[in-house]
Formats: C-alpha cells, sequence, structure tokens
C-alpha cells in the first residue's frame, strides 16, 4: 500500500531552499557593503573601490550566461552546493590574508571576481530549482516566486542593517568571516533540505552526445525564438540600469542637494524594501488568481516613473516617502508575475542553460547604470537627470505591450514540462 505524503513534509524543500537562499543573501549583503568599506578605509581611492565593484560582478554576469550548459548536465543542486561550499573558502580567504598583511590590492581584485564567478552558476543553480520545488510542493510558480521575492528583499533589508552593524563593531575585513559563514549554512540547509531533487535531466535516447558550445548555442536559439522572453530580458536590462542609477546616484544627489541627508535617504530605501516585502507577499498568496497582463501594466505604471518625477518636482519628504512607498508595494508583484512567465515557458532539458541567459542578460547593463546617473546628474543637474530616468523607464516598461504576442503572458503555453 502506498502512503500518501504529508503535505508539510512535501514542502520541506521549498522551506529549506527558501531558507538558505534568504541566508545567502544576507551574506551577500555584508560582502556589498564591507568590501567597498574595507577598500575605502584602506585605500582611501574611490577608483580602486570601483574596480572592485567591476571585478566582482563582471564574471557574475559572464558565469550566469556560459554556466547554462553545466546546470543541465551536472544538475542544478550539485551546481549550487558546489558554488557554495567554494565560496566560503575565497570569501574567508579574504579577511585570513589581510590579518597576514598577505593581502595586495591584486589579490583582492582575484578573490572577489573569483566570488563574483562562483555567485553566477551557484544563484542560477537556485532558481533553476523553483519549478521542481513548486511542483514537490503542490504550488504555483506565482506563489514560489512571490515568496523567493520576499524573501530576498527581506534578507536583503536585514543582511544591509546587519552588514551596518558588523562593520562598525568588528571592522569591514572582519565582517566577511559572517558572509563566509552564511555560505556554509546555505550549503548544509539546501543540502539536506533538496535530497534527491535537482538532478540532471536524462537526454531523449534519439539525442546524441553534444558539445557544450553547441548547448549554448541551443540555449540562445531557443530565447530568441520566444518573443516574451526576449522582451521581458530587453525590459529588464534596462530598468536594472536605470534603478542602479537611482540607488547609486540620483537618490544620493537628491538627498545631498535637498536638504534631507543620508538619514532620510537610508529609511527612504528601508521604506523601498519594506513595502515590496508587503507586495511580494500578498503576489504569492493571491497572484496567480490576477490576470498577468494586466498587473503588469498597472504594477509597472505605479512602481516606475511616479518616484522619479516626486523627487524632480522638490516635493516634500513626506511625499516622496507615500509616493516610494506605494511604488514599493507595486514592485513587489513583478517578480512573481514574470518569474513564472519564464519558468513555464522554458523546457525542462533546457531551464539552466536558458535561465543563465536570462538572468546574465538582464544583469548586463547595471555596471552601467552608476557611471550615466553620474554623468547625467553632471551634464543636466538632478531634476532633469530624475525626469529624464523616469521618462526612459516608462518607455522601456511599456514597449512590450505593443508586442502582440506578450499579451499570450496570460496564459501558459500547452507544452509546459515544468510540471505546475
Amino acid at each position: 500500500m502506498t502512503t500518501a505524503v504529508a503535505p508539510a513534509t512535501r514542502r520541506t524543500p521549498l522551506v529549506g531552499g527558501l531558507v538558505a537562499e534568504g541566508v545567502s543573501f544576507v551574506g551577500t549583503r555584508i560582502s556589498m557593503i564591507a568590501i567597498p568599506w574595507f577598500v575605502l578605509s584602506t585605500t582611501g581611492s574611490a577608483t580602486q573601490t570601483g574596480l572592485v565593484a567591476a571585478a566582482e560582478i563582471t564574471p557574475l554576469v559572464l558565469l550566469k550566461a556560459l554556466g547554462g550548459p553545466l546546470l543541465d548536465r551536472v544538475g542544478p543542486r550539485r551546481v549550487t552546493l558546489a558554488c557554495d561550499l567554494v565560496s566560503a573558502v575565497v570569501v574567508a580567504t579574504i579577511p585570513v590574508l589581510h590579518g597576514l598583511g598577505l593581502l595586495s590590492f591584486p589579490t583582492l581584485l582575484v578573490l572577489v571576481a573569483a566570488a563574483g564567478a562562483l555567485r553566477g552558476p551557484g544563484d542560477a543553480g537556485k532558481a533553476a530549482m523553483s519549478p521542481e520545488l513548486a511542483r514537490v510542493a503542490g504550488w504555483s510558480l506565482e506563489r514560489v516566486s512571490g515568496l523567493a521575492s520576499a524573501v530576498e528583499r527581506t534578507s536583503t533589508m536585514a543582511g544591509a542593517a546587519l552588514a551596518g552593524l558588523l562593520v562598525a563593531g568588528v571592522g569591514a575585513a572582519d565582517a566577511l568571516y559572517v558572509d563566509a559563514a552564511s555560505f556554509v549554512v546555505s550549503f548544509v540547509v539546501f543540502g539536506l533540505a533538496t535530497r534527491g531533487l535537482g538532478r540532471p535531466v536524462p537526454p531523449e535516447a534519439d539525442v546524441h552526445p553534444t558539445s557544450y558550445a553547441t548547448e549554448l548555442r541551443q540555449g540562445w536559439d531557443f530565447l530568441r525564438t520566444e518573443p516574451v522572453l526576449i522582451a521581458i530580458c530587453a525590459m529588464v536590462a534596462v530598468t536594472n540600469l536605470v534603478d542602479q542609477a537611482w540607488t547609486a546616484v540620483l537618490s544620493p544627489v537628491w538627498a545631498k542637494e535637498s536638504g534631507a541627508g543620508v538619514a532620510v535617504l537610508g529609511s527612504l530605501f528601508a521604506v523601498m524594501s519594506g513595502a515590496s516585502v508587503v507586495g511580494a507577499l500578498t503576489a504569492a498568496r493571491w497572484g496567480e488568481t490576477l490576470p498577468r497582463f494586466r498587473t503588469y501594466v498597472l504594477a509597472f505604471l505605479v512602481a516606475g516613473a511616479p518616484r522619479f518625477v516626486a523627487m524632480a518636482l522638490e516635493s516634500p519628504v513626506w511625499a516622496v516617502f507615500v509616493v516610494t512607498a506605494v511604488a514599493g508595494v507595486a514592485s513587489g508583484f513583478l517578480n512573481p508575475i514574470l518569474g513564472a512567465v519564464i519558468l513555464e515557458r522554458i523546457p525542462a532539458p533546457l531551464l539552466g542553460r536558458v535561465s543563465s541567459l536570462n538572468t546574465a542578460i538582464c544583469w548586463s547593463l547595471m555596471p552601467l547604470g552608476g557611471i550615466l546617473g553620474g554623468l547625467a546628474v553632471t551634464g543636466l543637474g538632478i531634476s532633469p537627470a530624475l525626469l529624464v530616468a523616469g521618462a526612459v523607464y516608462l518607455v522601456t516598461t511599456m514597449a512590450p505591450t505593443r508586442v502582440p504576442s506578450f499579451r499570450t503572458m496570460d496564459r501558459a503555453p500547452g507544452s509546459v514540462p515544468s510540471g505546475v
């Protein structure tokens, strides 16, 4: 007689995956604050700080794009576990070498680049397992994507606060030990929770073995034939660029020139993050009942241009906070919808390579965000730069609605192999 699996047991892999991802995000946020502060405090050079940031994000994006076939061949679980374990060693090496007086700047660049390279396929592996974790739990992709988005935003907010306390209390270098420990915890939790899952998809009997380069090309060949996915990739790449400019340059300059100050700026980011958690949790609960296309349009109309316009028009600080809070709630609905649309359209044998390539494209323009934001403020002034950024955001997010096939996001393709 077959014994039914209890719902709580079926949800264990999903809960474990979310916990591991949350711990990893906390550690990543610590390093994102501690490493730049470490470079600034030891070298006093903004240029070297920028080089370190570029050294991390460049291999991260490249490995996200190039690591897809590895996920499909080896299995996303094995790749994720290996990346977490090696990442712990790489990150811990930075404070160890610093304590021994052996950490030169070129060595730091190499270690940071290695950490970024490992984070690319590691994060992609967790994302590639989402359809399987949703299927095992018996939940929709909208709900799982919503929970993952809420975990990411909550962990990012908590990690930033913890990073400030650690850097102030023990120093930037020693704070990295906590980041290294987070990878160990993620490795243990994810490994125990997902046993038996995340295995490579066996090739079909009549398919001959192919080279790694061929598999990469297969991922791109599939992606470019999906108008909805291409539209999402292009749109998110540009909005990520504008969001990076808003976070790294436009908002700090606004806070300084308006007299709001850095405390208000920090509170503004916290409000945005906290409100987006509310939106993501709401989407996780009810997102599967909402029409995707209409929700996409409404959420981006609210989450995009209004916050730029409120700052540009020199609105009172309380008004900027209200607009930002509403924008945060609306933004929380976007990742669950877009994540579900993307994952349900990718065949299981191509899931690793296509989802990795998709993420890499979405991240590809982010290194330019701070640079273009700075050039815009220098050339135009803060208010015109904010208005231009808001206009770009509006045009970019509404442009996919002119693609007729984009409206098909409301229904899943008939040949979805994910089981959801």
